[in-house]
C-alpha cells in the first residue's frame, strides 16, 4: 500500500498501530520528492540520509503508540532553526553555520513523531509573495508557469504536489494564507502567543503555522505546534497532551454541540483603489451561503477597509525589510531586497514606518471595522497568482505593484494580531484553485477550524495537483 497522498492522520495511525513503519513511509516520500522536485523546486535541501535515520529513531521510540504525528514526513520553511542545518532564509548573505538547537516549533513536531525530510525554498528573507531566490524558482504544482505564492512558497508547493502531507510555514503579512490559496491548501495563521513565533517576528506580526490538505491534518499540526492538543478537536472539551496514548484519535472535526455563529461576508473589503477578481468575490459569497445552510446567520459586510490601513501595511512591510538586512553584506543581497530595505530605512527615518497605523488598527480600528460578527469571510487573494519568474532581480515598483495587486487582503489581520485562515473553495476560470479567508477575533482559532471543517464537508476539494 502506498502512503503517498494519504493524510497525516492516516499515516500516523498506521505507524502507531504497526500497519506501516516510519522508515518505509519516509523512504516512499523521499522517492516522490526525487521524482517531482526537479520540476517544482520546493526544497532548498532534501535531508535524505538524516531523515531516514530520524525515521528509524522514531520507529524505535518506546512511546510510538502515543505519538500524534508518528512517522509523518514534514517539510520545514527555511527561516527557522533545525538542529544541524543552516538557516539560509533564501539568501546568499545569511550565515552557512548549522543551528545548534531546533526552534521550539520544530522541536515540538519532532517530539510528536514527525520526521523532517527537507527544508523548503523561500524568497530572499521572506520579503515577497512569490518564491524565487539564488536557490531557484519555485513553481505552482497546479500550473508550473505560475508562482505558488509566498513566502512559505516551497512548503505550499511540497504539500500540494503530494511530496509531504504536512509542512511548516509562517505568516508576517499573509505568508501562510497566500501560498495556501495559490496551491489549493488549508492553512491558518494563529493569533498571538498561541504558537512560538519565528525569530524574525516582524514587529510581533509573524506567526508560525501549518499547511495541509485537510482540516483535520491542519488542526492536528497546529495543536502540536501550540503544545495544546485541544486545538486538534475544536468544540470538544477533552484535550490530549503530546505523547499521550491516542489510539482512539478522532478522524474528523465535529463539535460536540452545533455552533450557531454570526458570519459576515465581505466579497470586496479592500481599501479604495484596490479591486478583487469577480470570481473570487463570488466564491466568498458562496462559501458564506454554504455556512448559512449549515445553520449560521450570514450578514453582508459592505464597508471597505480604510485607506490609511493599506498605506500603513505597505510601510510596515518595507520597514521590516530594512530591519531584516541589518548585519548582512549588501553585495550578496538581491536587487529586490536592497530596494525594499532602502525604502524601508528611509520611511523609518521619516517616522512613516506604519507604526502609528498598526497601533491604531490594533487598539480599536480592527474591532470597530469587524463589527458584531463572530467570523468574517473574504477572498484570500485579489487576483490569480502571477508568473513564476526571477522577481528578485527586479526593482522596487515591479515587486510592490505585483504583491499589492494580487495579495492585499491578508496583511490587515497580521497588523491586528488576529487569527485568520484560508480554505479552498472552487476553481477559477484559469484552472487555478480559489481560497476564501476566514477571520476571527483573538482566541477564535477553534471556531475557524470548525467552520473550515464544515466547508470541507459540504464542498470537498481536490487535495493534490495531478503531476503525471
Amino acid at each position: 500500500m502506498s502512503w503517498v497522498g494519504k493524510s497525516a492522520v492516516e499515516i500516523a495511525e498506521a505507524v502507531r498501530r504497526g500497519k506501516a513503519t516510519a522508515p518505509a513511509v519516509v523512504e516512499e516520500h523521499l522517492r516522490v520528492i526525487a521524482k517531482y522536485d526537479g520540476r517544482i523546486g520546493a526544497f532548498r535541501k532534501v535531508r535524505t540520509e538524516r531523515a531516514l535515520a530520524e525515521a528509524r529513531a522514531v520507529q524505535e521510540r518506546d512511546d510510538l503508540a502515543g505519538l500524534p504525528l508518528a512517522g509523518v514526513p514534514i517539510a520545514i520553511k527555511d527561516n527557522v532553526a533545525i538542529r544541524g542545518e543552516a538557516t539560509r532564509n533564501g539568501s546568499a548573505a545569511t550565515p552557512s553555520t548549522a543551528a545548534a538547537e531546533d526552534h521550539p516549533v520544530v522541536a515540538r513536531l519532532r517530539a510528536a513523531g514527525a520526521v523532517v525530510v527537507g527544508i523548503t525554498n523561500v524568497p530572499e528573507l521572506c520579503l515577497a509573495g512569490f518564491s524565487d531566490s539564488v536557490y531557484g524558482v519555485t513553481r505552482n504544482p497546479w500550473d508550473l508557469k505560475r508562482t505558488p505564492g509566498g513566502s512559505s512558497s516551497g512548503s505550499a508547493a511540497a504539500v500540494a504536489s503530494g511530496m509531504v502531507p504536512l509542512a511548516h510555514g509562517n505568516d508576517g503579512l499573509g505568508s501562510l494564507r497566500i501560498p495556501a490559496a495559490c496551491c489549493g491548501l488549508v492553512s491558518i495563521k494563529p493569533g498571538q502567543e498561541v504558537v512560538p513565533p519565528p525569530e524574525h517576528g516582524w514587529r510581533g506580526m509573524s506567526e508560525n503555522g501549518p499547511l495541509a490538505t485537510t482540516v483535520t491534518d491542519l488542526a492536528l499540526a497546529l495543536a502540536v505546534m501550540a503544545g495544546d492538543m485541544s486545538l486538534a478537536t475544536p468544540g470538544e472539551s477533552e484535550s490530549l497532551e503530546v505523547g499521550s496514548a491516542i489510539d482512539d484519535y478522532p478522524g474528523g472535526l465535529t463539535p460536540s454541540e452545533p455552533m450557531r455563529l454570526r458570519i459576515a461576508v465581505a466579497p470586496a473589503p479592500l481599501p479604495p483603489g484596490l479591486t478583487v477578481d469577480a470570481e473570487f468575490q463570488r466564491a466568498a459569497a458562496e462559501a458564506a451561503d454554504t455556512l448559512g445552510a449549515a445553520g449560521h446567520t450570514v450578514v453582508e459586510h459592505a464597508a471597505r477597509m480604510p485607506g490609511w490601513l493599506g498605506s500603513a501595511t505597505i510601510a510596515t512591510w518595507l520597514a521590516c525589510a530594512g530591519e531584516d538586512v541589518e548585519g548582512l553584506d549588501p553585495r550578496r543581497l538581491e536587487r529586490r531586497t536592497r530596494s525594499l530595505a532602502r525604502m524601508g530605512r528611509l520611511l523609518t527615518r521619516l517616522r512613516l514606518d506604519g507604526s502609528a497605523g498598526r497601533d491604531r488598527w490594533r487598539a480599536h480600528g480592527a474591532d470597530q471595522w469587524f463589527g458584531n460578527a463572530d467570523v468574517l469571510i473574504t477572498p484570500t487573494l485579489a487576483a490569480v497568482p502571477p508568473p513564476a519568474e526571477r522577481w528578485g532581480r527586479r526593482g522596487l515598483l515591479a515587486n510592490i505593484r505585483t504583491n499589492v495587486t494580487y495579495a492585499p487582503a491578508t496583511g490587515a489581520w497580521n497588523m491586528a494580531g488576529w487569527p485568520a485562515m484560508t480554505v479552498p473553495y472552487g476553481w477559477h476560470s484559469t484552472g487555478m484553485p480559489i481560497g476564501v479567508q476566514l477571520v476571527a477575533a483573538p482566541g477564535g482559532e477553534s471556531q475557524l477550524l470548525a467552520l473550515a471543517a464544515q466547508l470541507e464537508s459540504a464542498h470537498p476539494w481536490l487535495r493534490h495537483a495531478p503531476l503525471d
